[in-house]
């Protein structure tokens, strides 16, 4: 092979990633040299109203067109502009803002903005008149709601939605880069400059650039040559070339014109107008607010309208229910939209963050790891964790802990105070938990460790396996409970198009504002504190950052299915449920740990994709036809196996199992029991052989709030999240309920949702959930009981 048919080999790897594109522009060629075509188009334009001023076609034939005559002056006439007062900033901005209008709310928009293709009206004031309708784009209204969302993350910095935008418009990247995608994304919709100041902005950009490939090249080890050929685009859809072109032409024109057009703020109320009118259609107008799937009972669809009724009651934004009762599913019901600026559909896998229900997850952990005899309940955490016993912590036990009574409730608070990103850092927040001071002897007072009982927790977890916190969770609950893809605590790049957005019901939370202090709180978390910090909450667990951090106490994501699933296991004393019901996507069916192409897959494949594109390269003659065959039967679709690649935490297989059978995998696939203890739900709820290890009448028992009747009895376990999502068992009536949302309140949502449920059931209703639907507001007020954990 010589070196210049290399060269076009490598040099063709790299573009076939554009074929779409390229495709695209083929076909639009055809129908820009259509006059039948251009006079539709025309037509089309001028009934969209008066943002634009059109000449008309006045007649028109396959091979004539005439069109209505309007006088005016070039665009770049800059002389004749000036002689007529014409206000050029102004002008420029008023064009900008109609092809915002058409893009983002018409969805049909012309390709071909450059200053030859418009003129200047001679009479004031002075309008714009677009002259050529030939090349032309319509988008759907997913296509358009991506693009939207693309261009609000990049104004809001949010790299969660532009990651998620990214992908459900088509567009994979090879490797996980978010800074770097923000970086280009803020490129793209940069603010234009006069043209007196290209030489600059272009040396800028290459710095830019420069910066982006080195980090690249470092990412995934490239040496000088491969960089050159190395793209980290795997597909780029052909939908959004002619976007592209658009605002690269109308950024050249207002550079032309000297005018300063700051594209963020004349663009985004016509982005944001996009995303806020699908969401303003609200549940009784969409018949797809609720997902479409087989209700598995009457209680189900009477589950349904109920939320149909929140929903129009403004309640709800997006909601996950899902219930296990006797060991088989009875309700698996999503409904609303992922976020106040995503309306894309709440999905039955789609990841919700359900803060402290993540509790609930790292308990379980901790029970199992004792449940393997890797530690005891009773055991001295410095005996666990080296370097724990200072500063008063040597008495500190693991039960402690479990039962908030370790005396280290306010730990870091003042800490992340100061930077609320410090609980982005899991070794730097395990490694001051190590250092702090207990503030109450342990074991004296029960006051809810709010984030401290996720470090606690996560530093015993991992100094007693010997493993990573995740690989724990992975390997005791995701592989056996087949809920891969669905259960995380710290997101893995390549979920984002999959999660929910938190927004705020202020007009149920403002409620906290009349509760007063709570003596089973600490004095960093009481009501007023949890006010403030509610309303910053959303902006900081939405981002990439937080949404990746290993929180076990407040930052878990699942879906409603796979915390049911989870709590249908517990009450059934660890016995994993039968498989899940039949709404898809199927529970369990996505690979849990997505991985980018790397650099060996790709230099595996190398020499075949050469030889491939070499034979290929001598029938070049033909790339028109085989274009125009590949475009009509969805070209793109062969890019979608290169970017799925995945990979899996590997699990030793030398960890003991006292209760593992026989057929159990080296991953925990096939076991058909998380725990061997009878006495499981006993070591839960600190009560029986474990009551001297819990404060009595607590609240909580060995990681599990206790769930009461009215009359004073326990009868299940679970946890709660600050703003409703919560996870909760019956254990006499072998019931599990879990319930994500999105739209943060005090709980009242999730009360009804409850309350229907086990009224259908007769199952008595949790007495903390009680007062939300049998009590006054006042009543819920005084009780100073909101769901808040």
């Amino acid at each position: 092979m010589n070196s210049v048919s290399l060269k076009t080999a490598r040099s063709l790897l790299w573009w076939r990633t554009l074929h779409g594109p390229v495709s695209l522009l083929e076909n639009n060629i055809a129908r820009y040299l259509s006059l039948v075509i251009l006079t539709f188009m025309f037509h089309i334009f001028a009934l969209h109203g008066p943002v634009n001023y059109v000449n008309k076609p006045q007649s028109s034939t396959e091979n004539v067109l005439i069109l209505e005559y309007m006088d005016g002056v070039r665009l770049n006439d800059l002389e004749s502009l000036q002689a007529l007062g014409v206000d050029k900033q102004k002008l420029v901005e008023e064009i900008t803002r109609a092809y915002a209008h058409q893009i983002y709310v018409d969805g049909f928009f012309n390709g071909d903005p450059h200053p030859g293709n418009f003129l200047v009206s001679k009479e004031p004031p002075h309008r714009p008149i677009l002259l050529d309708f030939g090349l032309t784009k319509s988008l759907s209204s997913s296509m358009k709601q991506a693009l939207a969302k693309m261009f609000l993350a990049s104004v809001e910095g949010d790299h969660v939605a532009l990651l998620s935008a990214f992908a459900e418009m088509g567009l994979k990247l090879r490797l996980d880069m978010p800074e770097q995608a923000m970086e280009i994304a803020n490129v793209f919709f940069r603010a234009s400059r006069p043209a007196n100041e290209a030489l600059e902005n272009v040396k800028s950009l290459a710095e830019q650039r420069a910066r982006n490939m080195k980090f690249i090249q470092e990412k995934i080890n490239l040496n000088q040559n491969e960089i050159k050929y190395f793209n980290p685009v795997d597909a780029f859809p052909g939908d959004i070339v002619i976007f592209t072109r658009v605002i690269n032409l109308l950024r050249g024109l207002s550079s032309t014109m000297n005018a300063r057009i700051a594209y963020f703020d004349i663009m985004r109320p016509f982005a944001e107008s996009v995303l806020q009118r699908s969401h303003s259609e609200g549940s009784s107008l969409n018949k797809d607010w609720i997902f479409n799937s087989p209700a598995h009972s009457d209680i189900e669809v009477k589950l349904r309208n109920l939320l149909t009724e929140l929903g129009n009651a403004n309640k709800i934004l997006g909601i996950q229910v899902c219930a296990y009762k006797d060991g088989e599913v009875i309700i698996d019901t999503a409904a609303g939209i992922l976020g106040r600026y995503d309306p894309r559909p709440v999905q039955p896998d789609s990841l919700f963050p359900v803060f402290s229900v993540t509790k609930g997850i790292t308990s379980g952990l901790l029970h199992w790891l004792v449940d393997n005899g890797k530690l005891r309940l009773e055991d001295n955490i410095q005996n666990i964790w080296p370097g724990f016993g200072s500063n008063g912590k040597d008495q500190i036990k693991v039960h402690h802990v479990l039962n908030h009574t370790s005396g280290l409730h306010n730990a870091l608070a003042e800490l992340m105070r100061e930077n609320p990103l410090l609980m982005t850092d899991w070794d730097e927040c395990l490694n001051c938990m190590a250092m702090t001071a207990p503030e109450t002897e342990p074991g004296s007072q029960q006051l809810y460790h709010y984030l401290s009982f996720g470090w606690l927790c996560g530093g015993i977890i991992e100094h007693a396996s010997g493993k990573k916190y995740q690989e724990i969770l992975e390997e005791a609950f995701i592989h056996p409970l087949k809920i891969d893809g669905e259960l995380y605590v710290g997101i893995p790049p390549g979920v984002e198009s999959r999660l929910a957005t938190l927004t705020l019901d202020m007009d149920d939370l403002n409620k906290i504002s009349t509760i007063g202090n709570r003596s089973d709180l600490p004095s960093s978390f009481q009501p007023q504190d949890i006010l403030q910090q509610l309303t910053s909450l959303p902006s900081l667990f939405n981002t990439l950052q937080a949404r990746r951090a290993i929180i076990p106490a407040a930052n878990g994501h699942c879906s409603a299915r796979a915390l049911a699933r989870y709590y249908a296991a517990l009450v059934d004393g660890g016995v994993v449920p039968a498989p899940h019901s039949s709404s898809g996507p199927p529970l369990g069916s996505h690979l849990h740990t997505p991985k980018f192409p790397t650099k060996n897959i790709c230099k595996k494949n190398r020499a075949a994709n050469i030889k491939n594109l070499l034979t290929a390269s001598k029938k070049i003659g033909n790339f028109h036809q085989r274009q125009e065959h590949d475009s009509s039967g969805g070209g793109n679709s062969r890019r979608t196996a290169r970017g799925n690649s995945y990979t899996r935490v590997p699990i030793d297989s030398s960890s003991s199992k006292p209760c593992a059978s026989e057929g159990d995998s080296f991953d925990g696939r096939n076991v058909s029991k998380l725990f061997c203890s009878p006495r499981i739900h006993d070591a839960f709820m600190g009560v029986g052989e474990y009551e001297n290890l819990a404060l009595p009448d607590g609240q909580f028992g060995l990681g599990f709030k206790r769930s009461y009747t009215m009359s004073g009895d326990i009868v299940g376990f679970g946890h709660s999240g600050m703003g409703g999502s919560t996870g909760y068992c019956n254990i006499e009536h072998r019931f599990a309920i879990a319930v994500t949302i999105n739209k943060m309140s005090m709980g009242t949502v999730t009360a009804k949702v409850i309350d229907l449920v086990c009224t259908e059931l007769n199952i008595p209703l949790p007495k903390e959930l009680r007062r939300f639907v049998e009590g006054s507001p006042d009543d819920v007020l005084n009780s100073g009981t909101p769901i808040i954990n």
